[in-house]
């Protein structure tokens, strides 16, 4: 009788945890990131009456006889199942979508979280503004193409967004050119008059910067002057304050002679093979041709004001190529530059973050370019974190070491920006087990309740 005393006991005691643990679910049924715990029992420790025997010749084998002790907690889980998504449209909330953590800072110590709640201090560093601890991840710099882009293989650091930083000026320094020339466009003479050419000619314009941010018309003028044959001449203006072109000149460099120094040539000769690809390019009046691989020209010019020559590096496509590039096609005409590398100086407006965590800054001078992004970690066994409330877990031994890298690879899920992930507590089934749990602690207490009964029989035989 004293057995089942403990054993309702037993059973008392553990059924009031595993209701603590479903309080505490229907309490965080609105914590974002939140993921509830599940209760496992076992039984305890077998008292043994008598044990087993072996089967003889003559008889058989005798099970052993066995008195449980109870039950007791086996485990306490964490089910890491994916919650609801909620849009909030704040452009730094995030929620992961998949599995993976999101990485917080506190100096040298490091945390793991799946509520996304995140804002900027006064600084501009992207943080927990709960607790203040810092999102990690790592920070976007130039390179040798003065192009902002994240390396996310080196150390994880703070994440700061320069909100209404200034951006510098960049030079242009390349042009792309996509565009048709009419193949049935009349052949020009060599010693066409510019009133013959300017009738005749298909025109390209682009805006282009120099090394202060301010920008000038870059056109390219292309005339027919023979079968599959094109000539081009390029002048860059101001398009504002109404100045007279700046002469521009042509060079296919390195490869055969170069132009005179002392009289440059202003022009190039396109030629395109019957059926409309471009083939090659060429300085006029020299040996100087290219007809394989990348078709690029150097055009060079000199502004008023600056006695320094400015380069631009002018991209017509590839060599045989059917549909990037320059083409010559029975089709009219057009005149599309398509892209250019350079920008004036800007101011930080907004910035937004996309599925991979970057985050990537918009200018006022209609330039996007990246800040930084955001970091996620996986763990073999999630389950092994040790919760330290406030929504952040810490590594244990059996949790792993984590995989830290980005967004949508290694195992790690993809990131949602302006939404955050709600709580996977399920109510209909947290109450059911609430029942399970309030009638497994009444059979328990009626276990008491009848050995005590039980026990007081015993004391009754004496009288």
């Amino acid at each position: 009788m004293m057995r089942s005393l403990f054993a309702g006991v037993s059973g008392l005691k553990n059924h009031q945890t595993r209701m603590d643990v479903v309080g505490h679910n229907i309490s965080n049924v609105n914590t974002y990131g939140y993921k509830y715990q599940r209760v496992s029992f076992e039984d305890m420790l077998s008292q043994t009456l008598s044990g087993a025997a072996r089967p003889e010749e003559n008889r058989g084998g005798i099970n052993p006889k066995q008195v449980g002790l109870g039950m007791t907690i086996a485990s306490i889980d964490r089910i890491f199942t994916q919650g609801a998504l909620q849009s909030t449209g704040a452009q730094t909330d995030m929620a992961i979508s998949g599995d993976g953590f999101f990485i917080l800072a506190e100096g040298e110590k490091k945390f793991y979280t799946r509520a996304g709640a995140f804002g900027l201090d006064k600084n501009g560093t992207l943080v927990n503004p709960g607790h203040g601890f810092k999102v990690q991840g790592w920070m976007a710099t130039r390179n040798d193409a003065g192009e902002m882009v994240v390396n996310p293989s080196g150390s994880t650091e703070d994440i700061v967004v320069p909100v209404y930083s200034k951006m510098e000026a960049r030079e242009t320094s390349n042009i792309t050119y996509k565009c048709n020339l009419d193949s049935k466009k009349s052949i020009l003479p060599f010693n066409a008059t510019d009133k013959m050419r300017a009738s005749a000619a298909v025109t390209t314009n682009i805006d282009v910067y120099d090394q202060k941010g301010a920008n000038h018309r870059f056109t390219m003028t292309f005339w027919k002057t023979g079968e599959n044959q094109w000539t081009a001449s390029a002048a860059v203006t101001d398009p504002y304050g109404g100045q007279s072109a700046f002469p521009v000149t042509l060079d296919v460099p390195g490869v055969g002679a170069q132009p005179n120094q002392e009289n440059p040539s202003p022009r190039i000769n396109l030629r395109f093979s019957p059926d409309g690809k471009l083939i090659s390019v060429a300085d006029e009046g020299t040996s100087d041709e290219r007809n394989q691989g990348d078709l690029v020209v150097k055009a060079s010019y000199r502004v008023e004001g600056d006695p320094n020559t400015r380069n631009i590096e002018l991209n017509l496509g590839r060599a045989g190529e059917r549909i990037g590039g320059i083409t010559q096609y029975s089709s009219p005409s057009t005149t599309k530059a398509v892209e250019q590398n350079g920008y004036a100086m800007g101011y930080m407006e907004s910035f937004n973050v996309d599925a991979s965590g970057t985050l990537n800054g918009v200018y006022s001078n209609g330039i996007k370019q990246a800040i930084g992004q955001v970091a996620m970690s996986v763990f073999t066994n999630p389950q092994g974190l040790n919760s330290l409330g406030e929504n952040i877990f810490e590594v244990t031994n059996n949790s792993g070491n984590p995989n830290i890298g980005t967004a949508q690879q290694g195992g790690r899920g993809k990131i949602i920006p302006g939404s955050l992930e709600m709580s996977n507590v399920d109510l209909s089934e947290q109450f059911t087990d609430m029942i399970v749990t309030q009638r497994g602690f009444q059979a328990n207490s009626r276990t008491i309740t009848t050995s005590d009964q039980m026990l007081q029989e015993v004391i009754n035989l004496k009288r």
